[in-house]
């Protein structure tokens, strides 16, 4: 096969407690990316469609992407040319930069003829989020790639786990159309945790990762609390403490900040729940004079796909 086209889907990192190693994949929104084999040796970003991203390979994260992966497959001056159609906003914190890295190396995986396997994927998606974030973190790139929700048990060795994704459960985002650099959201962090608040998060990670394989909604709901992140990096976000209080009452489980921000996402059961909170979210946001989109999504769980 020599051209190929993928859907990547957006993903939510950081689910409440489960900062850094909690992910789960979108149906909407996500970026589609056609890619080609090409005679001319190395990798080309003939396009960015959507976003003003840079075309050379060693500052794209795509192509950082790529490149790994074919150092590893031990042809690295194989031609690679990737078109991207970007849908997720950089910055919007639904994993714009994840959607990339992983599309790609799921794209030219298949134009090789799957010499890995998904999981093996997503160190080399990884270094695309080194580039974008200078963290080399998986909780985006590992539900792209993988669908569904996921867990990151361990980055020494590298140890991705696929969590339950209930039937029932959907995903509403919104997106204030404000940035937030990954890199500047982690600079505001607290290097040292008090242990009860240790604990306390601790104990909802477990409950959550419980609460997901016995679709025990109860139990997810309860679970939904950041006490460590969330207190910090919640002052960048407009009306964030009356938008969780008004979506709780309009049906959603709970929910936080999405990746690092500004987007904020609310887990309900049912697309009617989810709707219903997506309406209390416009109402919240409408009179602050923020520009912002809405997104209602059940959980992906096949992750990147092959379009066409």
């Amino acid at each position: 096969m020599d051209c190929i086209k993928v859907f990547a889907p957006g993903t939510v990192a950081n689910v409440a407690c489960g900062f850094d190693v909690i992910g789960l994949a979108m149906d909407a929104p996500g970026d589609e990316m056609i890619l080609r084999r090409s005679k001319e040796p190395g990798i080309r970003i003939t396009a960015v469609h959507g976003a003003e991203l840079p075309l050379d390979p060693a500052k794209n994260v795509a192509g950082v992407a790529v490149q790994a992966l074919l150092q590893k497959y031990d042809q690295p001056d194989t031609g690679i040319e990737i078109e991207i159609f970007k849908h997720i906003h950089p910055g919007s914190g639904i994993g714009s930069s994840a959607a990339s890295s992983a599309g790609a190396v799921v794209g030219v995986n298949h134009l090789l003829g799957e010499p890995f396997t998904r999981k093996q994927l997503v160190r080399f998606a990884m270094e695309g989020e080194r580039l974008a974030s200078g963290s080399a973190h998986a909780d985006n790139v590992a539900p792209a790639i993988l669908g569904g929700f996921t867990m990151v048990r361990s980055y020494r060795p590298l140890d991705i786990i696929t969590l339950h994704s209930p039937a029932e459960l959907w995903v509403t985002v919104i997106h204030p159309q404000i940035e937030v650099k990954t890199s500047d959201a982690r600079e505001i962090l607290k290097q040292k945790v008090l242990m009860t608040d240790a604990i306390r998060q601790w104990g909802n990670v477990g409950a959550l990762v419980a609460g997901l394989f016995q679709e025990d909604y109860e139990l997810i709901s309860r679970s939904l609390e950041d006490v460590i992140v969330e207190p910090v990096r919640s002052i960048l976000i407009p009306a964030f403490h009356e938008l969780k209080i008004k979506c709780k009452e309009a049906g959603a489980l709970g929910g936080g900040i999405s990746g690092s921000g500004p987007s904020v996402f609310m887990l309900s059961k049912g697309e009617a729940n989810a709707r219903n909170v997506a309406e209390m979210m416009d109402k919240v946001y409408a009179p602050l004079g923020v520009d912002y989109k809405i997104y209602v999504s059940q959980i992906n769980t096949a992750g990147v796909k092959v379009i066409d």
